[in-house]
């Protein structure tokens, strides 16, 4: 065992003893961080970059959309103590023995079959019934603002982390391979609520899921269900 897996060991052994209310506030300070973070990029972008926007005005921010973004850090803390627990049961297991290249082959596996289950799920989400009572608030946002990511049906978010913990039961995955992953998941989803152009307009050839490409779907709720890339849009004949 090289250095680098001696350290992760002691990291993994660590969070192994964890009791359930250190699980707790270690999941609230993470999610909190993220949520934080995730404002702090969307500021930052807003403020540096001086493409063009997509919509004339922002999103106005609501007393109500704030209350929903902190539930919605309360759902992904959830998310994460049940994660916990199927660790602590057996049901995940964390690879630690993969190589530089194992890693961003995971990454890549994740990223895709993401996208395909998100693809599907927010499809669904679509559905008359399903989009009145659960995806209908996100929609409001027909322009987006710093908190738009993060209004969500409190079932949306606990369904997105279901399909995550499915793919971590099905294959075990290295913590690396889930920490890039879902940091690069937050990346994305800030900037693809952005009111601005971030991509170069040569990334939409590339299958990429640009900011316009989302900001289209917010627009026109039939198209774009995709996430990360348009490639299921494409295929499946939603694509704008």
């Amino acid at each position: 065992m090289d250095y680098h897996e001696t350290v992760l060991s002691g990291y993994l052994h660590l969070f192994w003893q964890f009791s359930w209310p250190q699980w707790v506030i270690f999941s609230l300070i993470i999610n909190v961080f993220m949520y934080l973070f995730s404002i702090g990029l969307y500021v930052f972008i807003e403020k540096t970059c001086h493409k063009s926007q997509l919509q004339e005005k922002n999103q106005p921010v609501t007393i109500s959309d704030f209350y929903l973004s902190l539930l919605t850090i309360g759902c992904n803390s959830f998310v994460m103590l049940l994660g916990a627990f199927l660790w602590k049961n057996g049901w995940i297991v964390l690879g630690q023995n993969q190589s530089m290249f194992d890693i961003l082959a995971e990454v890549i596996a994740l990223l895709l079959l993401m996208d395909l289950l998100m693809y599907f799920f927010h499809f669904a989400a679509h559905l008359p019934f399903v989009y009145k009572t659960l995806h209908g608030k996100h929609h409001e946002h027909i322009s987006t603002n710093f908190l738009s990511l993060f209004v969500l049906h409190p079932f949306e978010t606990i369904g997105f982390g279901l399909m995550m913990l499915a793919l971590l039961i099905g294959y075990d995955f290295s913590v690396f391979s889930i920490s890039i992953y879902l940091l690069l998941n937050l990346i994305w989803g800030t900037i693809g609520h952005l009111n601005r152009e971030f991509f170069p307009a040569s990334f939409d050839r590339f299958f990429v899921g640009t900011t316009r490409f989302h900001n289209q779907h917010h627009l026109d709720e039939s198209k774009n269900f995709g996430f990360y890339t348009s490639i299921w849009d494409r295929l499946f004949g939603t694509y704008k």
